[in-house]
């Protein structure tokens, strides 16, 4: 069948093609490094400095596989690709990396040593061909230096001092993107959401309208944060990073918060879905105040009277409008 002969296993390629695929994997990695030092030197150039370091290395091993290919095979070098390759080891794409933090760039980079590394020495395993077992030994030799590299050009550019500070720089990045945003959305959601649900649930008794409520109401205010807190700041000036990743947090948390005390409302009898959203609002109430402490700095105490007092008066208001 045709799907099963578009890619070629790397049993069945010559230690020509074998080569070319090196030569290819080197290239791709270093142009990965660069992308990497590029995202990264604006708010961290010692780490950009690791890897131009480490891609001017795959430069130097590419020209050497460069120059074993053409005394071997001669100056016309194959197009092969991993991606020609069943079973190859893939490259995640740069743009998914690039939001995900300075220390996961990091893990990645380490991750594509690791990869190539186990790959090779899997393959020199496999040959039956001494040359063949002989040339993915010595590319699984250099993809181990790397790392070795990588520790190095680490201790040169990257002091403890200098990469406490990066780490405190992405640290706040990642509150200013997600937790501060994420922690208004869940204030919200959680404390809005208490006097319509409760109103609804004491005013009828009926658990299923209460969670339609909720829901509509969870939903909504979801919604509405989402895309306020997008629209608000783009970000730039503020440096609190991009609008859709806060209008994401913002508005998932918003509806987490209220769907928490909104669910219970799908058990069919009154007192104990009451009780049980009780609980739940206790719990979501003292999260955002553990929240607050352990990314804003704020007193545990002082966030969790200030968190619990407010949601006590929505609660409280919730109740009497419903009873009423």
């Amino acid at each position: 069948m045709q799907f099963f002969t578009q890619r070629r296993h790397f049993r069945d390629l010559s230690e020509k093609e074998v080569l070319a695929l090196a030569i290819s994997s080197e290239e791709d990695d270093a142009r990965i490094y660069r992308s990497y030092a590029e995202m990264l030197h604006a708010d961290y150039p010692s780490s950009a400095r690791i890897f131009e370091g480490m891609a001017a290395e795959e430069d130097t091993h590419r020209k050497a596989l460069i120059d074993l290919f053409t005394r071997r095979f001669g100056d016309v070098i194959p197009l092969i690709r991993r991606e020609h390759v069943a079973g190859y080891y893939a490259r995640r794409p740069v743009w998914l990396v690039q939001n995900l933090g300075l220390e996961r760039i990091r893990e990645e980079a380490e991750g594509m040593e690791r990869d190539a590394e186990r790959f090779y020495l899997e393959a020199a395993k496999r040959s039956s061909d001494a040359a063949t077992r002989k040339l993915l030994g010595d590319l699984a030799s250099a993809e181990a230096g790397h790392q070795t590299l990588a520790d190095e050009l680490t201790a040169e550019h990257l002091d403890e001092e200098t990469r406490d500070a990066e780490e405190r720089s992405a640290h706040r990045q990642f509150v200013l993107t997600w937790v501060q945003p994420g922690l208004a959305g869940l204030m919200d959601g959680s404390v809005s959401t208490l006097a319509p649900i409760f109103a609804t649930a004491f005013a009828t008794q009926d658990t299923w309208t209460t969670f339609l409520v909720g829901l509509a109401a969870s939903v909504g205010a979801g919604i509405s944060m989402g895309f306020t807190e997008a629209a608000s700041d783009d970000g730039q000036l503020s440096g609190r990073g991009s609008p859709v990743k806060r209008g994401v947090a913002s508005g998932v948390m918003t509806t987490v918060g209220g769907l928490g005390h909104a669910l219970p409302y799908l058990i069919p009898d009154f007192w104990t879905a009451t009780i049980i959203a009780c609980i739940i609002v206790f719990v979501e109430l003292w999260a955002i105040a553990w929240i607050q402490n352990r990314y804003m700095e704020t007193p545990f105490f002082r966030a969790a009277f200030q968190v619990v007092l407010g949601g006590a008066l929505v609660f409280a208001a919730g109740v009497l409008i419903g009873s009423g």
